[in-house]
């Protein structure tokens, strides 16, 4: 299916979601935004077909970043425009949107992820990358500060010092030295990445789906939460995933010695 700016993809159970404005390697613009919006609505419509979504960039880059030539960007003149504005209206709803997905996203780092595009990447619950991306903070090149949930999530994948460092510097960061970090999950050759993303996707599909999207739940929560707070969370949760059928056939399973066959209900 195409969308502006980017393809949706129904492969089984896994969803394709490919960033696709390859004459700016994939920057986010408006029009791609409401694109990916509407992928999103499908996949959301589809949510017992589909229980795993690979986000991807489409020809040698992930994405890298706001698209500063777009018409609809509200970049219209440099120290007038409100650089927040495209925040509000558009980035925050769809980084929500993404954060409260009913099943696993994996992100495909298939080239640079800057700027935004870092954030998008961060964002997969399981991150993948080919070993010739690297994660660029690039806004203190044109004056702006971190946006779309970096100044969130980087001190809590890499700590304080690193994530200030990547941000005031705004040096490159290789793929080698981002899993190092355990800024990404898996490193694999170029010509494999999608096939390994697959894969791992196919995998997660697989799994018990309510479990699952409940346990990317509870991981986004806890940064925000008490022990206490995240003592109850797990209690409300837990009971949710105990009255699945997954949960049901997966003690069968066990009890039976067999591989569990999970529906994802």
């Amino acid at each position: 299916m195409q969308f502006k700016h980017c393809t949706l993809e129904i492969d089984g159970p896994v969803a394709v979601l490919r960033m696709d404005h390859q004459e700016v390697m994939n920057a986010v613009s408006m029009d791609m935004l409401g694109g990916l919006t509407e992928a999103l609505d499908e996949i959301e419509a589809r949510r017992a077909e589909v229980r795993c979504v690979v986000l991807t960039g489409a020809g040698r880059a992930f994405c890298t970043g706001a698209n500063l030539q777009g018409r609809g960007n509200q970049q219209q003149k440099p120290g007038r425009s409100n650089a927040g504005a495209a925040l509000e209206t558009a980035f925050h709803p769809f980084l929500r949107r993404i954060r409260n997905l009913h099943c696993p996203l994996v992100t495909a780092v298939n080239g640079p992820a800057a700027g935004a595009g870092m954030s998008l990447a961060l964002m997969g619950d399981m991150v993948v990358c080919a070993r010739s991306a690297y994660f660029l903070q690039a806004f203190r090149r044109i004056g702006l500060v971190p946006d779309c949930g970096s100044t969130w999530l980087l001190p809590r994948l890499v700590g304080k010092a690193r994530a200030i460092e990547l941000s005031l510097m705004g040096e490159r960061l290789p793929a080698e030295k981002a899993l190092e970090w355990g800024l990404v999950n898996r490193l694999h050759d170029d010509a494999v990445l999608m096939e390994e993303a697959m894969k791992l996707a196919r995998e997660l599909a697989g799994g018990p789906t309510v479990a699952l999207s409940l346990i990317r739940k509870l991981y986004w929560e806890s940064p925000e939460n008490s022990f206490e707070d995240q003592l109850n969370l797990e209690c409300q949760s837990q009971r949710m995933a105990g009255s699945s059928e997954d949960f049901r056939e997966g003690v069968t399973a066990f009890l039976e010695k067999r591989p569990a066959k999970f529906a994802g209900k």
